[in-house]
């Protein structure tokens, strides 16, 4: 995306894989939730995991080495003019589906004007972009942009799927979550429960294995993923040996539950890694679709009142990070650094909507005394409400203008989710807020929240080094209107759009820096969410005859470059 690639036109594997390992053996994951769809590509369902990754590919693929670079995959060369106008793709010969086809430019064509047409909302707005695709030769393939080049389309192209015309129609693609797919990807799926399990099997035909980019990964035989009803089930599956790797994310449970026999044997090994990547933003959603979070000073009070203190002492044993940003641990934080001269230009029209604290990088989230009954943030919660129109009438937070009570509902959709919702709950009654809990299955919570059927819910937005146009689906103003988005809070503010428009047009990485940092002001401005937690490092536990290199990328552990240690076969 900016400057050179890392590696070398000779390069024989990224660095951060053993490309000795071994092959063979198996990995089995946990899951927590269900799945009853095939394709990951459309609205319809809720896909089943790992099919992106090990099934489907894209025309190149990143290195977790830099924050955005691509190597080819598909394609063995890309050509981009300068101004990023155009992108040509030309096609290794060896390049075949699963069921042996070859992938040709026609392919290509075909997937980007299907995923257009018919996939998930973010596929719809990318590939929009597209001017004109058209196939050169045999092998070669070109994307043309409309009006001003956005600098990352060229990238965000290299990354869409290919899909086979053979496999999958046009007209039934949105139809499509339950045929059998077909990809060009190391795995092809090898068995299913519809809710329950999927298993891959490593294909031994599979054309891409000797490929300097998968050099030292897709190395075990059978991954299999395991879905389970919540998260204590998925524990005491990995307890059980059920379940190879667990991603711990629960500081109660890596502080007081891991010595059961298998952990105390040391069959069971615990790892923290290190990452360079933001954090992400884990947080509870207010929906400012709906009236009652529509006033700012509301959801300034709401936001007050939650003492994340207490909550990370009693239900974390301290072990969280208050989230600061929506970008915490990386250079894009605006988080404890005051605005550049850039970014003070870049701001300059909305200057008035971010308050001082923000601009000059000394704001903090609301604090408190970690008491759970901070009198301090009572009464500032108080006063934010009585200026938005409430008052307290016999211990009852009600609007004046209608009478009616301060009162919504938090949707959740597991145990530790709605532990947390029910602390929280706690501290609004003091105000004298009235809030319910509803935890609702994994399938009908995913339904509310791709149709914003919502007042408030926890989640949490991943981010990257290099966040670019997918930005537009989580803030921006037209995904706000647009069901299946992750723009969860309804955010609808030209200031953003703005921001997110001057990190795609930035040109070398100090420009896109700038433009992340006040986008990350305006965000935070906004008192769009209640900011949650991170974990200070990736906490992991896994079997001990899983291996994985010794030497971690940027983005911090792998699981595509682990393997087996059971397994003989050495890698080519």
């Amino acid at each position: 995306m900016h400057g050179e690639p890392h590696y070398g036109p000779d390069f024989r594997n990224f660095a951060y894989v053993d490309p000795d390992a071994p092959k063979g053996g198996r990995l089995t994951l946990g899951v927590v939730g269900s799945f009853d769809s095939l394709n990951p590509f459309i609205v319809q369902g809720a896909p089943a995991r790992g099919l992106r990754d090990y099934v489907f590919e894209s025309l190149m693929t990143r290195s977790l080495d830099e924050p955005f670079t691509l190597y080819g995959l598909l394609a063995e060369s890309v050509e981009v003019p300068d101004d990023r106008s155009s992108v040509t793709f030309r096609l290794r010969p060896e390049a075949r589906f699963s069921d042996g086809n070859p992938v040709l430019p026609e392919h290509v064509i075909f997937s980007w004007e299907l995923l257009m047409k018919k996939g998930r909302p973010n596929f719809r707005t990318y590939y929009s972009q597209v001017d004109k695709a058209e196939q050169l030769d045999e092998r070669t393939v070109r994307f043309t942009f409309k009006g001003t080049p956005d600098r990352e389309m060229p990238l965000i192209i290299g990354l869409m799927p290919i899909l086979s015309f053979d496999h999958y129609l046009l007209d039934d693609f949105e139809r499509s979550g339950n045929i059998q797919p077909v990809g060009s990807g190391p795995y092809v799926v090898e068995q299913v429960k519809y809710g329950e399990s999927i298993t891959f099997r490593r294909d031994p035909n599979y054309w891409g294995r000797d490929l300097a980019v998968n050099r030292g990964r897709f190395n075990f035989d059978e991954i299999k993923y395991e879905y389970y009803r919540n998260d204590s089930t998925l524990f005491e599956a990995f307890k059980k040996g059920l379940v190879d790797v667990l991603a711990e994310d629960n500081p109660a449970r890596w502080a007081t539950e891991y010595a059961f026999p298998a952990a105390r044997s040391g069959d069971v090994i615990r790892e923290e890694f290190e990452s360079g990547v933001p954090r992400g933003m884990s947080a509870l959603v207010f929906n400012t679709r709906r009236p009652i979070f529509a006033d700012k000073r509301v959801r300034e009070a709401l936001l007050t009142l939650f003492d994340g203190a207490w909550i990370d002492k009693s239900l974390y044993h301290g072990l969280y990070q208050r989230t600061q940003s929506y970008y915490p641990g990386s250079d894009l934080s605006a988080h404890g650094r005051p605005a550049s001269a850039r970014e003070r230009e870049l701001l300059a029209p909305w200057a008035d909507r971010i308050a001082p604290e923000i601009m000059e990088g000394t704001y903090q989230v609301p604090g408190s005394d970690g008491s759970g009954r901070d009198r301090a943030a009572l009464r500032r919660a108080i006063q934010l409400l009585e200026a938005a129109g409430y008052a307290l009438d016999g211990g009852v937070m009600t609007d004046k203008a209608t009478g009616k009570p301060l009162a919504f509902e938090i949707l959740v959709g597991t145990p530790d989710q709605e532990r947390l919702a029910l602390a929280y709950v706690n501290f609004l009654k003091r105000a004298g807020i009235a809030v319910s809990v509803r935890q609702v299955d994994s399938a009908q919570f995913e339904r509310r929240r791709q149709t914003f059927d919502f007042d408030m819910m926890p989640y949490f937005w991943f981010s990257s080094l290099s966040p670019g146009n997918e930005q537009k689906f989580y803030w921006g103003s037209e995904a706000a209107q647009t069901e299946g988005t992750r723009n969860y809070m309804g955010a609808s503010d030209p200031a953003i759009d703005a921001m997110i428009e001057a990190m795609l047009e930035a040109r070398d990485r100090a420009e896109f820096v700038d433009a992340a940092r006040a986008l990350d002001r305006i965000l935070m401005s906004g008192t769009y969410v209640v900011p949650l937690f991170h974990l200070p490092k990736q906490w992991v536990a896994r079997r001990a005859r899983i291996g994985h290199p010794d030497r971690v990328s940027l983005y911090g552990y792998d699981l595509d470059s682990w393997w087996d240690r059971d397994a003989g076969e050495r890698s080519d």
